[in-house]
């Protein structure tokens, strides 16, 4: 769900050309090095899109709130580079989405129900690593077509990803890099729908890139996420996934097993016990159409949730 090109507007901590080569610098660094964070703090991590900023500050402060002290690492990458901070001990903390971290780790996997799902992956996470309890929320990926693509192909919110199997070699698809590699992507879409697209074109992790070119028709289609709010605002029509390719995508956190006290392990899980989808649409709605603070939008509602 995640990709190596988009720079969020939501770090707040590391504004300008300048500072975010230095994040990159940074990451880089504690990656080849194996170096655990020197912050004195619990790392909180996130992948490089808007709503994953946006949980790891909910996750942060939800922490602070119980006198843990937090360092933010935020937009570090896509999950083939999360995950080897985690294991190397450079982040504690990464909101997660259960069924494509199961599906990095075990592509064949077929889970039937999240608690299947989370049961696959802590037979696959690192030795150091485990999940905490996963919240109602979820944000899948989804493929979406443009208003101009569903009216010429005669697409509804009924179609699915079946219907464009016959048309599928007219229409550009974007997507992360990842996409083009991966099983919840074009593999699996190939595999799964005979879908065989004109062209591929590489954006970011359904951020403002591939937002953008979806709107431009750039691309006919394209990978976003569910929870976006652009979907609605801009009438792309999402497309039915009847063979469930995309998974169970329930909002999860993983943890380092040694870097969380108790009392932080209790604090995640409270905020996996309120957080549900509806929450994370209006939540991600406040940050990315109205341009708010995601610390602050993070702030607000664990103040409103009793967390804080």
């Amino acid at each position: 769900m995640t990709s190596t090109s988009q720079i969020s507007r939501s770090i707040r901590r590391n504004r300008g050309a300048a500072a975010a080569a230095a994040v990159a610098l940074a990451t880089a660094t504690a990656l080849l090095t194996g170096c655990s964070a020197k912050s004195g703090g619990v790392v909180v991590g996130s992948n490089n899109f808007p709503e994953s900023n946006l949980l790891a500050d909910i996750y942060g402060e939800a922490l602070k709130a119980k006198g843990i002290d937090v360092t933010y690492k935020p937009n570090i990458g896509s999950r083939e580079t999360t995950y080897g901070l985690l294991k190397n001990g450079s982040v504690a903390v990464l909101p997660e989405y259960n069924g494509a971290l199961l599906a990095y780790l075990d592509s064949k996997a077929t889970p039937k129900s999240a608690e299947e799902t989370t049961a696959a992956i802590k037979a696959k996470l690192a030795a150091k690593l485990t999940l905490l309890d996963p919240s109602a929320a979820q944000d899948k990926d989804s493929l979406a077509v443009n208003a101009e693509t569903a009216r010429k192909y005669h697409l509804t919110a009924d179609s699915s990803a079946a219907d464009l199997k016959a048309v599928a070699k007219n229409l550009v698809i974007g997507g992360s890099p990842e996409f083009q590699t991966r099983q919840q992507g074009l593999v699996g879409l190939k595999s799964v729908y005979g879908l065989d697209f004109k062209s591929f074109k590489a954006l970011d992790a359904g951020g403002t890139l591939t937002q953008t070119a979806l709107k431009k028709n750039d691309v006919q289609v394209a990978d976003l996420f569910s929870t976006d709010p652009t979907i609605a605002k801009e009438k792309f029509v999402v497309l039915k996934d009847p063979q469930n390719l995309f998974g169970f995508q329930n909002i999860q956190p993983v943890v380092s097993k040694t870097a969380l006290p108790k009392k932080g392990v209790a604090a995640l899980n409270a905020v996996s016990a309120k957080l549900d989808t509806t929450t994370l649409l209006n939540l991600d709605t406040q940050v990315q159409l109205q341009h708010k603070d995601p610390l602050d939008v993070a702030k607000a509602w664990l103040k409103s949730a009793g967390l804080d």
